[in-house]
C-alpha cells in the first residue's frame, strides 16, 4: 500500500467550484487522495478522491433508500479515520446536511461526553447518527429516546439499501454543514455554512492565504470537528486537488515527533497547527534529536486557532533549525467557524511579525501606541502582539467602540467583519443570530483587536478581559507571567476576574501545579503574586489545583469561563485548593453556598 501521490497531472484549480460536491467530481479524475497514519507513524488507509467519489456516491444513494426530508441532519461522530470524509461528501451529494461531533471522550470522562453529544443531537435535530466502533457506546446512550432513523457504524449502515432514483446534490444556497463552534459544550451554537459561503472562502484561502502550488502536499493531526481541522485541512486540499497525510489528534498528543516525521517523510509543505501544539513539540523533543528530521519542504507552518504567543514559535523554531525548519515559514492566521474559517492571513515568507506597544497607555487608554515612538515612554517595557495578516480580499473589517462607531488604526475595540464567508445564522437560534449578525451583514466577532498598518491584530476575546481599576488587563498577562515560571508548564494556568462580596473585581489566577510539597508551593505563589505586580500593578489571588483541573473546550483550548465556574463552585463548597488563605472569599463562599 502505497500513500496517495504528491504530483497530479490535473490542471490546478483554486477552488473555483459552486459546491463541495463539483469540487470532489474534479478532484476524482486526478490521481490525489487522503493518507491516514496511526500512532506507530505506519500508514493504515489510503482513500484516493476517485475512490473517495465513488464511495460517497453509493452512501448518498443509501441515504436517500431512508426517504427523509431534504435538508436533513447526519450526525458524524468526526473521528480521524477514511468513513468521516465518505459520509461527509455523501451528505453532499445526497442533499443533506452533516453535523460533524466531537470525538474526545477525555474531556470530562463517560458522562459528561454522553451529555455533550445528546445536546449536539438535540440541537441539530439529527436524523442519522455514525460513529466507529468505539464510540459506539456514547452514541447510543445519547441517542436513546431521541427516535433517530439510524444510530450505528459504517459497518452497520451497509446494509440499507440504495435508492436509484437520480441524485441531487446540494445546491450553492443549500447548507454545506453544520459546524459547532468549540466553545459549545453547555450551549451548543450550530454554525450554518452554505455551499456558496464556504466555496468564497475555500477559493479565497486556497488563491490567496496559503496560494497552492503544483506540487504542494498538506499534513494534519487537528480534529476533523474543528473548523481549521475541517475546513482548512480537509476541504482545502481537495478543492485545490492536493493529497493530504492525517494523524489522529490523539496520536499526536501522545507522540508529537510523529507530526515531525510524516512531514519529512512524505515532504510535506503545509500543515497549521495552534500554538500550543509548536509547543508540545518543544517540550517532548530531545536537543539531540532535532536533527532526524527533513523539514526542508515545510513551506507554509500555519499558526492560528487560539492567541498566539511568539515565545513557544521562536523555540520550536531554534531547535529544529538543524532539521532545516525555517522560521520565515511561520504564517500567522485569524479566522473563525462563523467566518467559514480564514480572515487574514499574513504574507507567505515573512515569518511572525511583531507590534511592540506600550502597555500603560494599552491598559488604561486602549490605544496600541508604538513603544519606540511615545514620547512619555520612559522606560522600554513594552508588549509584544503578533500581527496575523491582511484581511482576505473578499472581507470588510472594522474595529468599533462601545456604541458600535469604527475606530482609526491602533484603538482597540471589537472587531467586526463582513463578507460573503459568513454563516447564515446559528440553527434554531434566532436570537442569538440577531446578537451577532446585523441584518447588512456585519458579524460581531467578540474579539479585541486593533488595527496595525492594515494588519489586524488580536489582543485577546471581549469576555475574557479582566478590567481591574478601569485598566484592561488581558487574561494571557497572568497566564505567562505562571507560565515563565519552571514549575509551571504552558497551557497549565486560566486567568479570570470573580466580583467579590465588596463589589471590586478580583484577578484570580488557577495553576495546575505538580509540586507537592507545601513550603515550596507557598514560594511559588508568592513568586508570581510578586512577579503580577511589578509587570502589571495589580493584585492577584493565585490557587493551585491538581494536574488535569482546568477544562478545556472540544478543540483543546483552555476554557477560561469554565475555570472561572470552577472556580466559584470550589469556593461556595469551601474546596479551594490555594495553599495559603481564602479569607477574602470567604464572604464569597457564604453568599453563593
Amino acid at each position: 500500500m502505497e500513500a496517495t501521490p504528491t504530483e497530479n497531472k490535473l490542471p490546478l484549480r483554486y477552488g473555483d467550484f459552486s459546491t463541495l460536491a463539483e469540487a470532489l467530481d474534479y478532484a476524482a479524475q486526478g490521481e490525489t487522495g487522503a493518507n491516514f497514519y496511526n500512532g506507530k507513524g505506519q500508514l493504515e488507509a489510503v482513500l484516493p478522491y476517485a475512490i473517495l467519489q465513488d464511495e460517497a456516491l453509493c452512501i448518498a444513494r443509501q441515504l436517500m433508500g431512508l426517504n427523509l426530508e431534504r435538508g436533513s441532519r447526519v450526525a458524524l461522530v468526526a473521528e480521524t479515520y477514511p468513513d468521516f470524509l465518505r459520509f461527509f461528501y455523501a451528505c453532499q451529494y445526497a442533499g443533506m446536511v452533516p453535523v460533524p461531533l466531537p470525538a474526545s471522550i477525555h474531556l470530562g470522562g463517560h458522562k459528561a461526553y454522553v451529555a455533550q453529544l445528546r445536546r449536539l443531537l438535540l440541537n441539530c435535530r439529527a436524523q442519522v447518527a455514525v460513529a466507529p466502533g468505539m464510540f459506539m457506546s456514547f452514541l447510543r446512550e445519547a441517542a436513546e429516546g431521541l427516535g433517530l432513523v439510524f444510530v450505528g457504524t459504517p459497518e452497520q449502515f451497509t446494509d440499507f439499501p440504495r435508492s436509484e432514483g437520480p441524485l441531487q446534490p446540494s445546491g450553492p444556497d443549500e447548507l454545506a454543514y453544520l459546524q459547532y463552534t468549540s466553545g459549545s459544550t453547555r450551549f451548543p451554537r450550530g454554525v450554518m455554512i452554505t455551499q456558496k459561503t464556504v466555496m468564497s472562502n475555500l477559493a479565497s484561502i486556497i488563491r490567496h492565504g496559503v496560494r497552492v502550488r503544483p506540487g504542494d502536499r498538506s499534513m494534519s493531526w487537528l480534529p476533523f470537528y474543528h473548523d481549521m481541522g475541517l475546513v482548512g485541512l480537509v476541504l482545502s486540499p481537495m478543492a485545490s486537488q492536493v493529497s493530504v497525510d492525517y494523524l489522529k489528534t490523539r496520536d499526536f498528543g501522545m507522540r508529537p515527533r510523529l507530526w515531525l516525521t510524516l512531514i519529512s517523510q512524505n515532504h510535506a509543505t503545509v500543515s497549521f497547527g495552534p500554538p500550543f501544539g509548536y509547543e508540545l513539540c518543544v517540550q517532548r523533543l530531545r536537543e539531540d534529536t532535532a536533527d532526524q528530521f527533513d523539514l526542508g519542504s515545510w513551506r507554509l507552518a500555519g499558526v492560528g486557532a487560539e492567541t498566539i504567543r511568539p515565545e513557544p514559535l521562536s523555540r520550536f523554531a531554534d531547535m529544529l533549525a538543524p532539521s532545516g525548519f525555517n522560521p520565515n515559514a511561520f504564517t500567522a492566521c485569524y479566522g473563525m467557524a462563523e467566518c467559514s474559517l480564514a480572515v487574514s492571513f499574513s504574507p507567505l515568507d515573512w515569518g511572525i511579525q511583531l507590534d511592540l506597544v506600550d502597555p500603560e497607555l494599552l491598559a488604561e487608554e486602549q490605544t496600541a501606541t508604538p513603544a519606540a515612538s511615545d514620547p512619555r515612554l520612559g522606560t522600554t517595557k513594552s508588549k509584544s502582539f503578533v500581527k496575523c495578516g491582511y484581511p482576505l480580499p473578499s472581507f470588510e473589517v472594522e474595529v468599533r467602540n462601545a456604541e458600535g462607531r469604527p475606530m482609526p488604526e491602533r484603538h482597540v475595540g471589537t472587531l467586526y467583519v463582513r463578507g460573503p464567508s459568513i454563516m447564515s445564522g446559528y440553527f434554531g437560534e434566532e436570537a442569538l443570530t440577531a446578537d451577532v449578525l446585523s441584518r447588512d451583514g456585519w458579524l460581531n466577532t467578540g474579539d479585541l483587536a486593533y488595527i496595525a498598518d492594515g494588519s489586524v491584530v488580536i489582543t485577546g476575546r471581549q469576555k475574557d478581559l479582566i478590567i481591574i481599576n478601569g485598566r484592561n488587563i488581558w487574561p494571557q498577562d497572568l497566564e505567562y507571567i505562571a507560565e515563565s515560571q519552571p514549575e509551571v508548564r504552558t497551557g497549565d494556568a486560566s486567568a479570570f476576574s470573580v466580583t467579590a462580596p465588596d463589589g471590586e473585581d478580583k484577578a484570580v489566577l488557577v495553576i495546575e501545579c505538580r509540586e507537592s510539597r507545601h513550603a515550596q508551593r507557598m514560594e511559588l505563589v508568592t513568586r508570581i503574586q510578586a512577579l503580577i505586580r511589578q509587570d502589571l500593578g495589580i493584585d492577584c489571588f493565585i490557587e493551585l489545583v491538581p494536574r488535569n483541573t482546568l477544562p478545556r473546550t472540544t478543540s483543546g483550548k483552555l476554557s477560561r469561563s469554565g475555570a472561572k465556574n470552577d472556580f466559584l463552585q470550589r469556593v461556595a463548597d469551601g474546596k479551594t485548593e490555594q495553599p495559603g488563605t481564602t479569607e477574602e472569599f470567604y464572604p464569597l463562599r457564604r453568599k453563593t453556598a
